[in-house]
């Protein structure tokens, strides 16, 4: 026989019509994906490297004005007879400055170098024949299949096949990618969620037809072609609903097979983050202005002084022959005397101010880092100035844009009263409060304690039971198994105060506890 024909698709495959530039990842076959030469999984979010650091440093430092001039004053410093002043009194000044902002950088990305080798030599689980083996991140290539256990990280970008959990589902969270803290929910293939064990794997024989690299986080294009083994010949399209970003964190799920198809620096994580760019901040930007205006001024009493020696010179002459002057060069000896007396008045500049600057900025980063207000207790994390060149940016913060109250305050919500027909129920209730009958009608509010009494017998039972029903099913919160008891669940909400309906349901003895795919 003839090999079979691969199954049609009411949509047509990704990159069938050509029109697409794609890639091509050989499902667990790292030779046949090694021709591709695709980027390793190693990343470095530093600023600079052994290579980089002397060009990179010296152009940021050399784009303040005030640098530049002390290097052109040390430079005319060097010439013989133009200073009066020994030749390293600006060069020595300037050396040890940028010596010691060299230092502070090299600090800074040390510990970017650092946090980049902990990420890089973190484990993954790669499959190797038919078992897993552990693995370093920055050995994880396309096309490996990775198992990836829960509250672990996703070591690149993944195309999920199958979970633990029912029909190939899994939940993520986001947080690192787009700051939303709440689950989302992935589902694999329902062509490969069955691949629940090692050997299952191994089945799996063909490759990922994908879009190319790009930065888009909520977009992905793509084609499984099955070229045999259990799921037999045929393709399926892929969407974001399989896809696993680089960055997000497993949840509530016990563990997931997926496939790399983006890595390292091809990764949506990574494509979104632009190299450490080079910041000025409004102070530099202003001294710089000043210290060419400073430079302006000290260049006209320069220019000034010389012409005025050049003047006093030419009209005493007869008296000055003791100085045997050297007739006839006149332009010379101008240009000589504006260099003389740009050194002799240089500390109009003053280089002391860059040192000042610099110190400053250190000092206030310390103090930031110390500062008791802005400790979080609850997680045990201080403040961290990750640079201090960006520090006195915050003073001067006139404005903040924000998209909803919670990005500023604790976002923390919880259930404390509602209202079911007719009748307030609260959490804590002022003994002025407390429901009682005037008139033969009930004011006032009833108490939780109440709340449960009334739902065991009275003639509002029914619709009791029907609201906290409604509350406990109607939403889209993913429970989380913390203990072994039925009260120990974290609930994963969209929105705080989706959580707090149902932790409310909870409070009553409705509690959410499983959610299922369909």
């Amino acid at each position: 026989g003839s090999e079979p024909e691969l199954a049609a698709q009411a949509a047509p495959a990704f990159g069938a019509d050509g029109s697409a530039s794609f890639r091509t990842v050989h499902i667990g076959n790292r030779e046949s994906n090694a021709q591709y030469k695709y980027k390793h999984n190693k990343v470095s979010t530093a600023k600079y490297n052994f290579l980089t650091f002397l060009p990179k440093f010296l152009f940021e430092q050399f784009s303040k004005y005030a640098n530049v001039f002390f290097l052109f004053t040390g430079c005319i410093q060097q010439i013989s007879g133009v200073s009066p002043t020994s030749r390293w009194t600006t060069i020595v000044p300037l050396v040890v400055v940028l010596a010691a902002t060299a230092a502070k950088e090299l600090a800074e990305d040390i510990k970017r170098h650092k946090s980049d080798s902990e990420m890089n030599k973190s484990t993954a689980r790669v499959l190797v024949g038919s078992t897993f083996e552990q693995r370093a991140w920055r050995d994880v290539v396309v096309g490996d299949i990775v198992r990836v256990e829960n509250r672990e990280a996703i070591p690149a970008d993944l195309v999920l096949l199958s979970s633990s959990e029912p029909e190939g589902m899994c939940y993520i969270e986001t947080s690192n990618l787009d700051g939303e803290t709440n689950l989302k929910v992935k589902q694999g293939l329902p062509e490969t969620a069955g691949m629940l064990t090692p050997a299952d794997l191994t089945t799996l024989q063909g490759h990922l037809k994908t879009e190319q690299p790009n930065d888009s986080l909520y977009t992905f294009e793509g084609t499984m072609v099955s070229e045999g083994g259990k799921i037999g010949y045929r393709e399926m399209a892929l969407d974001p609903t399989q896809v696993l970003l680089r960055g997000a964190i497993l949840r509530n799920t016990d563990w997931i097979y997926a496939v790399a198809v983006f890595t390292g620096h091809e990764t949506k994580l990574m494509r979104n983050a632009s190299a450490a760019p080079i910041k000025r901040t409004s102070v530099e930007k202003t001294t710089n202005r000043q210290i060419i205006f400073l430079f302006a001024i000290l260049l006209l009493l320069a220019v000034l002084s010389a012409l005025g020696s050049q003047i006093l010179t030419s009209r005493n002459r007869d008296q000055l022959s003791y100085l045997m002057l050297p007739e006839g060069e006149g332009a010379k000896t101008f240009v000589k005397n504006i260099l003389t007396f740009i050194i002799l008045y240089n500390n109009l500049i003053p280089i002391s101010l860059i040192v000042t600057m610099e110190v400053v900025k250190f000092q206030q980063a310390q103090l930031i880092n110390a500062d008791m207000d802005m400790y979080d207790e609850t997680s045990d994390t201080a403040a961290l100035a990750r640079t201090s060149s960006l520090v006195e940016e915050l003073g001067q913060v006139e404005y903040i844009f924000s998209d909803k109250t919670g990005t500023l305050t604790c976002n923390i919500m919880e259930f404390r009263q509602c209202s079911i027909d007719g009748a307030m129920y609260s959490d804590v209730v002022e003994a002025s409060k407390r429901a009682r009958v005037v008139d033969g009608a009930v004011v006032g509010q009833y108490d939780f304690t109440q709340l449960r009494e009334h739902m065991r017998g009275s003639e509002r039972a029914a619709q009791l039971c029907e609201f906290f029903q409604l509350l406990a099913t109607c939403h889209t919160v993913i429970p989380e198994q913390r203990g072994s008891e039925l009260q120990d669940i974290e609930y994963q909400a969209a929105s705080p105060d989706e959580g707090a309906l149902v932790k409310g349901a909870a409070l009553v003895d409705y509690i959410f506890h499983t959610r299922r795919p369909r």
